[in-house]
């Protein structure tokens, strides 16, 4: 007994449709161009925009800054003094260890403080 050809047509021919619409609903949603990619796509967008924003901001902050170089006497000196060590003639300039140097260190082994001398 053998079913006829057009009862087994008839068994799958309204699964096409169904199998159809589950591959177009994939492409949908998992292809390259898919749902999942657009919203991908939509994080790395706002990221960018956040990053143009702080880096727009370093700009103007930069900007200020070299106008006040080329216009202001005292932010120039300021800045002279305070990255490059200048000083003008007229003034002293004092310079103190920083408490980190230890002036009086014992050499490694020994225990006495008497033995050590300090650096001069």
């Amino acid at each position: 007994m053998s079913v006829p050809e057009s009862a087994a047509k008839s068994i799958w021919l309204p699964l096409v449709p169904g199998v159809l619409l589950l591959a177009v609903l994939g492409a949908a949603v998992f292809g390259d161009k898919g749902i999942l990619c657009a919203v991908k796509s939509n994080q790395q967008k706002e990221l960018l925009q956040q990053q143009v924003h702080t880096l727009e901001l370093a700009n103007q902050d930069l900007r200020k800054e070299i106008e006040s170089l080329r216009s202001d006497p005292r932010y120039l000196e300021a800045i002279s003094r305070k990255e490059l060590g200048m000083v003008r003639q007229d003034e002293l300039v004092y310079q103190f260890r920083s408490p980190n140097e230890n002036i009086g260190r014992i050499p490694a082994g020994e225990t006495s403080i008497e033995r050590a001398e300090p650096d001069r």
